[in-house]
C-alpha cells in the first residue's frame, strides 16, 4: 500500500468509527502531536483514537487534499460534533502532517485553531480565555487525565 493509500485508509476508517483500522495505520513507535493532547507515543497515541471513538458521540469527519512528498505527506480534515454537556456544535478544521516509516505512520501532527475550537466548544469561557496558554494546558490536563482512566479500564 502506497502512502496516499495509507492516508486515505486512515481518515475512512475515522469517517467510519473504526480505530482499530486506523491504529493499523500507525507505526508502533508512533509519535502524535495535537493541540488538545499534546504528544502522545505509542500504544496511548492509539489508545486517544480508541478513546475518542468509543464515545459514541456522532461526528462527522471528512478529509481532502492529500498531498504525498517521499516519506511525508500532509491532508486536511474536518471534525462535525455536539461537544459538552451543554451540546454545542462545534466544527473543526485541522491541518495533518505525517512521516512514514516502514509503510506505516510514525509521525502525525494534527494542528487547528485553539481559539476557534475553544469559542464553539466552551462558549463564553472558551471565547474570553481560548487564546491563553492557561487554557490549552488545562485542555491538555484534563485529556490526559480522561486518557489515563480510559486506559486503565481497558
Amino acid at each position: 500500500m502506497d502512502h496516499n493509500e495509507l492516508i486515505n485508509k486512515f481518515y475512512t476508517a475515522f469517517s467510519n468509527g473504526d480505530s482499530k483500522v486506523m491504529t493499523a495505520c500507525y507505526h508502533e513507535n508512533v509519535r502524535f502531536t495535537d493541540p488538545a493532547f499534546g504528544t502522545l507515543e505509542g500504544k496511548r497515541a492509539c489508545k486517544m483514537w480508541e478513546m475518542l471513538l468509543s464515545r459514541g458521540a456522532q461526528s462527522k469527519i471528512t478529509f481532502s487534499n492529500i498531498n504525498i512528498d517521499g516519506d511525508t505527506g500532509s491532508a486536511n480534515w474536518r471534525a462535525e460534533y455536539n461537544f459538552g454537556p451543554k451540546k454545542r456544535k462545534v466544527i473543526n478544521l485541522v491541518s495533518a502532517h505525517f512521516k512514514f516509516k516502514d509503510g506505516k505512520i510514525i509521525e502525525h501532527i494534527d494542528t487547528f485553531d485553539v481559539w476557534k475550537w475553544s469559542k464553539q466548544a466552551m462558549g463564553p469561557v472558551g471565547h474570553l480565555m481560548g487564546w491563553s496558554s492557561f487554557l490549552k494546558n488545562k485542555i491538555q490536563k484534563t485529556t490526559g487525565e480522561q486518557l489515563d482512566k480510559y486506559m486503565a479500564k481497558n
